[in-house]
This record gives C-alpha cells, sequence and structure tokens, in this order.
C-alpha cells in the first residue's frame, strides 16, 4: 500500500486525447472558448511544473521567511485575481482584499496548525504551505461569486439601501439583506459540496494521501479538518474583505461613493 504507481510521460500525453471531447462540444455549438482551453491547459502544465521545480527547494530550505513570503504571494495572487474578476478597482480595493486575505490565514493556520496539528515548528513548509493553499485556492471561487453579489446588489438595488437607512438610522442594518444575499450565494455552493463528500467525490487530499501510503482513517481525519478550515476561511475572507471594502464604498454619511464596477468579458 505504500507504493505509489507513477504516471510515465507518454501516458501522461495520452491522457490528453480526452480532451477531444469539449473540443468537440465546443466546435459544434460554435462555442468561442477553444482558444481559452488551449491557453488555460497551457498555463496550467507550466505553472505546475514550475511548482514542482521550486516546491521542492522551499520544501529543502524550510524557512519560515521563505515559507510566509511564499504564503504572502497566494494572497496577493488570489486578491488580484478576485479584484479583476469580481471587476472592481485595483488601486481601491486590493489592499482591503490583501488585508482580509492575511487576517484569514493567520487566524486558520494559527487555529489548525498550532492547535489542532500542534507542529513542533509551526511553519514546517509541508504543512503550513498546502493547508494555506488548499483554503485560499478554495475560497477564491467564492468570494468572486459573494464579492459580485454585494456589489451588485447595492448598485442595483440603492432604493431599498437608502429606505432601510432613512427609517433604521443605521447602516448597518441597511447593508444587511446585501451581506446575506452575498453570504447565501457565495457559501452555498461550498456547503452542498461538504454535503456530498464521501458519498459522490473522495475530495482531492484524501485521495492524495491515500495513493500515498496513508491509512484512509488518517486520510479521512485530515480532510475532514481540511474541509473545516476550507469554509471557515472562505467565510472569514468573504465577510472581512466585504467589511475592509465597505470602509471605501460608503462616505462618513451612510451614502454610497464608489460602485464603479468594469464588466467582465470573456469570450464566449
Amino acid at each position: 500500500m505504500n507504493d505509489m504507481v507513477d504516471i510515465k510521460i507518454f501516458d501522461l500525453a495520452l491522457g490528453f486525447a480526452i480532451l477531444a471531447i469539449p473540443l468537440l462540444v465546443f466546435l459544434y455549438f460554435r462555442v468561442r472558448m477553444v482558444s481559452d482551453l488551449f491557453i488555460s491547459i497551457g498555463r496550467m502544465i507550466a505553472q505546475m511544473f514550475l511548482v514542482a521545480l521550486y516546491l521542492d527547494w522551499i520544501f529543502e530550505m524550510n524557512n519560515p521567511w521563505i515559507n510566509s513570503l511564499w504564503v504572502f504571494i497566494m494572497v496577493l495572487i488570489g486578491a488580484g485575481t478576485i479584484v479583476h474578476r469580481v471587476g472592481i478597482s485595483w488601486r481601491i480595493f486590493l489592499f482591503p482584499l490583501i488585508l482580509a486575505g492575511l487576517l484569514s490565514m493567520a487566524i486558520i493556520d494559527g487555529f489548525f496548525i498550532g492547535l489542532i496539528i500542534r507542529l513542533d515548528y509551526f511553519f514546517d513548509a509541508r504543512y503550513f504551505i498546502p493547508i494555506s493553499g488548499m483554503v485560499l485556492g478554495n475560497s477564491i471561487n467564492h468570494n468572486i461569486v459573494g464579492l459580485t453579489t454585494y456589489f451588485d446588489g447595492l448598485s442595483k438595488r440603492k432604493e431599498l439601501y437608502y429606505f432601510i437607512l432613512t427609517n433604521s438610522g443605521s447602516r448597518k442594518e441597511a447593508i444587511r439583506p446585501y451581506i446575506q444575499e452575498a453570504i447565501v450565494k457565495g457559501l452555498n455552493p461550498l456547503l452542498a459540496n461538504m454535503s456530498v463528500i464521501g458519498l459522490i467525490s473522495l475530495p482531492g487530499m484524501m485521495t492524495g494521501q491515500i495513493l500515498g501510503g496513508a491509512p484512509p482513517v488518517t486520510a479521512i481525519k485530515y480532510q475532514v479538518m481540511i474541509m473545516i478550515a476550507i469554509f471557515v476561511g472562505c467565510t472569514l475572507i468573504l465577510i472581512l474583505s466585504i467589511l475592509y471594502s465597505n470602509l471605501l464604498v460608503f462616505d462618513s454619511y451612510g451614502n454610497i461613493k464608489l460602485l464603479q464596477r468594469k464588466k467582465h468579458t470573456n469570450n464566449q
């Protein structure tokens, strides 16, 4: 059980043949995503092989400063991706999203690595980088959906905001419906995914540990932990992103001042 089956280069190349299925679908229905598909696959291959090279070096060095810098870079890339996909201003919103990501990761890593796993070396790259990466990676899509919902709601239903603000005198009450909607739409897919884990799918971390030779029970315990970390992390990053963004969206009187968004377009 400790011997993991390697994939040969020829077999890896052969695996790309199944991409003929989505390509035929795109071509038949004239969906203009063929170039996007090849670009995405090319980037994925290049990025993954680069990751393999520098993660070997990072794992060998296992330096707390290098490991922390790598997590910071992941937070920066994640925040930039969210800003771009939501269509909000880089200059205004990038820093609040970075701050939300860093604070969330400090809480998640501190709790799960420091308190639950109790590593002797907190910044051990084998745990610190993968756990941080899984939480951040999963938070991106949910944050994009949540923030898009929040900003769209404020933009398209300003009248409701000002009605509640006028009648309650509280900005906190006025934005509550928009935050509720953002949380529901942002986190519902993750809750649905959590509810069918083990019945429909075996998650990546658990599968990787089993393939690597870990006993299924150990793999399950780690997977349960990481799913809780992902859910809490996604919730924290989303709500902190909204709260920090609110410092720039509203003026001191509660008026909405920053809702100019660029529509993100794709080639579909």
